[in-house]
């Protein structure tokens, strides 16, 4: 999962190189930054919450809270869930739910989908299965590779993830969308054993590398069957290079 780097936080926050954690000026810009979250000027917390999108500090997560679930300002939300991505907390996870609920910025569930993906959590599942299903492109997007972060972990999850991921796969009207859905499939599928689930999400891979359109889905969904090494699935790709199809 990409990182929020393209925030562009820390040299517009500080005006300087990044200051590193653990060093005494690192310290001290983290002290400053930590009171900047309860400013009363927007842009000072603004400023502080892009500042935690790069920099770890537990101190930091109950503020950034705050500012993410009653800050008026959309992109200091947003920069607040990227920096509780960063800070991953099992505290935050409810309240990451509840605005990737509520919140009527795609920007800002699109952070939060993220988020939850980084935070590892299971309580994510259903939250980011309804946001596969039901919110926007952009959002979808990411929420297809938060479920391979969060469904990894117990066999339920992942029996409750991959039924949507494969519609997501088969019917999303976005070509990224698609192609997230085939990595997440590569990734949980390696956990499944060989049941009924299992070999729907290789079949719906199969049908990707074979019919999909665009050239990136292929891709994906070629080395998504790659990763689980499936014998029909190494099967396929195999004659289909014979052919030259792929």
């Amino acid at each position: 999962m990409p990182s929020p780097n393209d925030l562009n936080l820390i040299d517009e926050t500080l005006g300087e190189q990044p200051l590193q954690e653990g060093t005494p000026d690192g310290a001290m810009a983290a002290e400053s930054m930590l009171q900047m979250l309860t400013a009363a000027d927007k842009n000072q917390r603004m400023i502080a919450a892009r500042y935690f999108c790069d920099h770890r500090d537990a101190r930091a997560v109950n503020p950034l809270i705050e500012l993410l679930q009653g800050d008026v300002c959309p992109l200091t939300r947003v920069s607040a869930a990227y920096a509780l991505g960063r800070n991953a907390s099992e505290t935050a996870v409810p309240a990451l739910i509840n605005v990737l609920a509520q919140d009527w910025n795609g920007y800002v569930r699109k952070g939060v989908v993220w988020a939850l993906g980084n935070c590892g959590d299971r309580r994510s599942v259903d939250p980011l299965v309804h946001a596969l299903q039901n919110d926007i492109s952009a959002v979808r997007l990411w929420a297809a590779s938060s479920l391979a972060q969060v469904a990894k972990l117990q066999y339920e999850d992942i029996s409750r993830a991959i039924p949507p991921l494969i519609r997501g796969l088969r019917r999303d009207k976005m070509a990224a969308v698609r192609s997230n859905c085939a990595w997440s499939l590569g990734q949980l599928c390696r956990e499944m054993p060989s049941n009924v689930i299992y070999a729907t999400a290789v079949d719906a891979l199969i049908e990707a590398l074979v019919e999909d359109e665009d050239v990136g889905v292929k891709e994906d969904a070629r080395a998504a069957l790659l990763r689980i090494g499936d014998p029909n699935g190494l099967q396929m790709i195999e004659a289909l290079e014979f052919e030259g199809l792929i």
